[in-house]
């Protein structure tokens, strides 16, 4: 005879008993019964055993994608969306998401069906006015089922659900899962009628376990909004259909998000000249090149253990690189405290920043400033040498596009010390 037993709606923890507090998430009172089962049936009496397909006598489906009808979108998607893929949309509380979502409705010559799960029509609408969308098929609907029985009836091209955590399904609407089942159920109505679907999670600055991460597994792409100063940064971090990394730049204005066709013109607008510290690099953010500006100070400092401050860069290999200034090329760092920064409050993971890192802090140093129209890349070695980047072409171009003149990266310069001394010496 199958045993009664209850589970916690908040994150699915499962126990013979009731328990005022679980184990597994911390949550107070939120278990609730569960029926038991009937007894399965014999596998060999009622269940027929699936029999493997080939791979040559697999359909190739032809990839057809569409335009979400912003290029910048379009670039971190790998070319457009695709008929039945399903995209998670994460980022902090009012970064721009909603908006964002209302971009692409406006842009968008499909039917689509906006789910508004956190805001009234009426909310909505004053928003879509301010933005220039003209109509929009808005559903109000957050429990699950009888939201499905709708898309089944009526199926859109395309379906927004703003937000997942709104959604009404196994459990307290936020709770993990709520999420998982919510997900689980639109990536199958999606994949089954061809409805692209762009899922709405909100994630805080600590990772909540009801956010995009707990759920990223089940859909085909995971593109996160961010915020970098006055712009908004749409980044990849999964994407079955295209390149990982990519990146999307908007600037948020009165009349909502506008994409950013020149990033590095944007970022390099308020760049200072003449100033020590300061030294531009060419980064590479999936397929897309950047010229960026890295900074750099040097100040004494009265602890006994300098400061090592970094903002938008890899920590690690920065200490690196200030280990090897040190060791390799004798800069005195012992007694100060180093702040590294790349300006524009823009993220970006690339060893290729390596040299721009190095020559910032040294030009801090020192007190001497490097050449406004010259950019540099490259990766620098323990041994003070630099290494090839990946996409070095695409680098360069970008710096003759941004309008530097003179270049440092492996190509001309295989020393870290030549490259000092000859700008810096």
């Amino acid at each position: 005879m199958a045993k009664t037993s209850y589970t916690c709606v908040e994150c699915g923890y499962r126990t013979p008993k009731p328990l005022g507090r679980c184990p597994a998430c911390g949550a107070w009172e939120s278990f609730q019964e569960v029926a038991p089962s009937p007894r399965a049936p014999s596998r060999q009496a009622h269940l027929e055993a699936p029999s493997p397909i080939s791979l040559s006598q697999v359909n190739e489906a032809e990839e057809k994608r569409f335009s979400s009808g912003l290029s910048e979108v379009d670039r971190v998607l790998g070319g457009g969306f695709v008929p039945g893929e399903v995209v998670l949309l994460g980022g902090e509380p009012g970064v721009g998401k909603s908006t964002l979502l209302l971009e692409l409705a406006k842009h968008l010559t499909r039917k689509v069906y906006y789910l508004a799960g956190e805001e009234s029509p009426a909310q909505i609408k004053l928003r879509a006015r301010r933005l220039g969308v003209k109509d929009l098929l808005l559903l109000k609907e957050t429990r699950l089922e009888p939201l499905l029985t709708l898309l089944e009836r009526e199926p859109p091209e395309v379906l927004f659900v703003d937000s997942i955590q709104t959604i009404e399904a196994g459990g307290s609407p936020g709770s993990l899962v709520a999420v998982r089942e919510a997900t689980h159920a639109f990536v199958r109505l999606a994949k089954e009628g061809g409805i692209t679907t762009l899922l709405v999670g909100h994630v805080t600055k600590e990772g909540v376990v009801a956010g995009p991460k707990s759920i990223e597994h089940a859909v085909d792409a995971t593109l996160y909004l961010e915020s970098a100063g006055v712009y908004r940064v749409l980044r990849s971090a999964k994407n079955r259909f295209g390149p990982v990394g990519e990146l999307g730049v908007f600037r948020m204005e009165e009349e909502g998000l506008v994409e950013v066709q020149n990033p590095s013109e944007a970022f390099l607008l308020e760049r200072p000249l003449g100033v020590p510290g300061s030294a531009i690099a060419l980064a590479l953010a999936g397929e897309r090149a950047l010229a960026l500006e890295v900074q750099a100070l040097a100040a004494k400092t009265p602890f006994p253990a300098p400061r090592r401050v970094v903002q938008g860069l890899d920590a690690r290999r920065v200490d690196m690189v200030l280990a090897v200034l040190e060791r390799r090329l004798g800069l005195p760092l012992g007694n100060l405290d180093i702040y590294v920064n790349l300006a524009g409050g823009l993220k970006v993971q690339d060893p290729g920043l390596d040299l721009a890192v190095a020559l910032a802090v040294y030009s801090a140093v020192v007190g001497k400033a490097l050449p406004p129209d010259l950019a540099v890349v490259g990766e620098v070695g323990l041994l003070g040498e630099v290494r090839s980047v990946m996409g070095l072409e695409r680098r360069l171009r970008e710096g003759e596009r941004a309008g530097f003149s003179r270049f440092v990266h492996p190509g001309n310069t295989r020393s870290l010390g030549k490259a000092v001394e000859q700008y810096l010496g």
